[in-house]
């Protein structure tokens, strides 16, 4: 590597690739002084990055924020981000190898970033209350899309009178997708996620605010790194984490904790709602006709499923839902592109119109 070495940047998830993009860019050339770091924080504007000795608070250039550039996730600036620091300025941002990305809340048609570059994301459910499938196959569809290999963890299985029956229950909507109990409380289960978290690899923690993310961050770091509160009477957790905030562990992996997600929209995410409902699409092999909607047309395979009893009619709904977001999100992409186009091509003619005539 040109003037870069991997020293005190490989704890923090450095890899040959991300030397790789830093020598073609040719970042210390191009911005003086230059040198990369990682995010651990994104906040009022500016972001704490980790670097090979030490931390800076750093405020993002605008280049960082340009729709133009073709980067994983979009523009903008992520919790896990690998970028190229000159003194206290973020310049530019190396190409990410995952994202998971969901929509904006309302109606505004935007990307959020919740985590970047990340190799697992642990999809943190309560043991506490109902189980929601429906809500678990939106988060594995997100976590598949991102590139990262998503694993379910039941938190509060001391709070549960069958754990491994609610796991067996997340396992049939799950293929493809570890799913492990866990209690911070008792520490069972906890040894079975420490390979996930091993030297250099970064794990994102999402789900719903009180299901235990910071207490797990915390039991795994073996320190009281995130603030937590204790659980409500009726076994409900209270929302702690207000920031996504990268973690660094003793034995060199890193966690990402984040906010608690209400809703979670998905964001193109075709891919990923095929590898979330991979039983679903292999059946849609079967049917007669290819245009198949899998709905009452005759010789349909996955309705045939449903009948039989095969497949659960509420997955079958989940997956109808999913790939109807999906569509509408594309249909209101291609619009707001259209008007975008638009407005570029009346700011060029006004522009045009006050040229002096020559």
């Amino acid at each position: 590597m040109s003037g870069v070495e991997p020293a005190g940047l490989d704890v923090l998830g450095w890899r040959p690739e991300l030397a790789a993009a830093w020598d073609e860019g040719r970042y210390e050339e191009v911005f003086a002084g230059a040198c990369p770091g990682r995010v651990g924080q994104v906040d009022r504007g500016a972001c704490t990055v980790l670097l090979a000795d030490g931390t800076v608070r750093a405020t993002p250039a605008a280049r960082v924020f340009r729709p133009e550039e073709p980067r994983l996730g979009g523009p903008g600036l992520a919790t896990g981000d690998w970028v190229a620091v000159a003194g206290d300025r973020v310049e530019d941002v190396l190409p990410r190898h995952s994202a998971f990305v969901r929509g904006s809340a309302g109606a505004r048609t935007e990307a959020q970033i919740v985590a970047a570059n990340v190799d697992t994301v642990f999809v943190v459910v309560a043991l506490t209350g109902d189980q929601r499938l429906r809500r678990v196959e939106r988060y594995l569809a997100v976590a598949w899309q991102s590139g990262a290999q998503p694993v379910v963890v039941l938190s509060k299985a001391d709070l549960h009178s069958d754990p491994g029956a609610a796991a067996e229950e997340i396992e049939g909507i799950a293929p493809g997708t570890p799913v492990h109990t866990v209690s911070s409380h008792t520490g069972d289960g906890l040894d079975a996620l420490e390979q996930y978290a091993s030297f250099g690899r970064t794990v994102a923690l999402v789900g719903l605010s009180g299901v235990g993310k910071s207490t797990l961050v915390n039991r795994l770091s073996g320190m009281e790194q995130l603030t937590t509160q204790e659980v409500r009477g009726d076994f409900k957790g209270r929302h702690t984490t207000t920031h996504r905030e990268l973690v660094t562990l003793p034995g060199g992996g890193l966690l990402i904790d984040t906010p608690g997600m209400r809703g979670l929209a998905v964001w193109d995410a075709g891919e990923g709602i095929d590898r979330a409902f991979s039983d679903i699409e292999e059946l849609t092999g079967g049917c007669r006709f290819r245009d198949c909607t899998h709905g009452d047309e005759p010789g349909c395979a996955v309705s045939a499923a449903v009948g039989d009893g095969a497949l659960d009619e509420g997955r079958l709904g989940s997956w109808h839902k999913l790939r109807r977001e999906q569509r509408m999100l594309e249909l209101r992409q291609d619009a707001r592109a259209r008007a975008e186009d638009k407005q570029r091509v009346r700011t060029r003619a006004r522009a045009l119109k006050k040229r002096p005539h020559r």
